[in-house]
């Protein structure tokens, strides 16, 4: 038994959750709404503030999905009563950032600015030029937002210097030495 898997959802109070008999799943709250359908393998059934998802065989791709299944479910419920968020810092000499109505301007030393489109459904907001934060109710558009602007200019290891996490620690190199 997937020990993720079996674990029941506990619904919010302002979370409403329905899942349909061809296994479509929708999540309304305080912070929006999102969608998702359930692998053929997979089903639920909601009693009161509980979820519960149940799989149909034993074989391992099956057990798999469902502990996917509940985590995925999980985020979904989690997103639209709280959100997520990450944190970016940029660390450079002259590096900064800016929102400019539904683009990121990013000024990393390169010749040019580059211009980040702010996806559908996600806030960013930028903090004493360096600071960036990305707000959603989708966990993976969130993240994958967070590691499209990292991977504009990762942080290198001898100066330190490029976009990382919030809090993440880079392993600095020692540069090369006069003999």
């Amino acid at each position: 038994m997937s020990r993720i898997g079996k674990k029941a959802i506990e619904l919010p109070e302002k979370v409403k959750l329905t899942i349909s008999a061809s296994g479509a799943v929708s999540v309304e709250g305080p912070k929006g709404k999102l969608g998702w359908q359930l692998p053929k393998a997979i089903s639920g059934k909601v009693e009161g503030s509980r979820v519960e998802l149940i799989r149909s065989g034993e074989d391992r791709s099956v057990r798999a999905l469902h502990g996917l299944s509940r985590a995925l479910v999980n985020n979904m419920v989690t997103g639209v009563n709280t959100g997520f968020v990450k944190d970016l810092e940029i660390q450079g000499v002259g590096f900064k950032a800016a929102v400019q109505g539904s683009t990121l301007k990013l000024n990393l030393g390169f010749s040019h600015d580059i211009l980040f489109p702010i996806p559908a459904g996600i806030k960013v907001t930028v903090a004493e030029n360096t600071k960036v934060k990305i707000e959603g109710i989708d966990r993976q558009l969130v993240g994958q937002v967070a590691a499209d602007i990292r991977a504009y200019y990762p942080p290198e290891p001898y100066k330190g210097k490029g976009v990382r996490y919030a809090g993440e620690q880079i392993v600095r190199k020692e540069g090369k030495t006069v003999q």
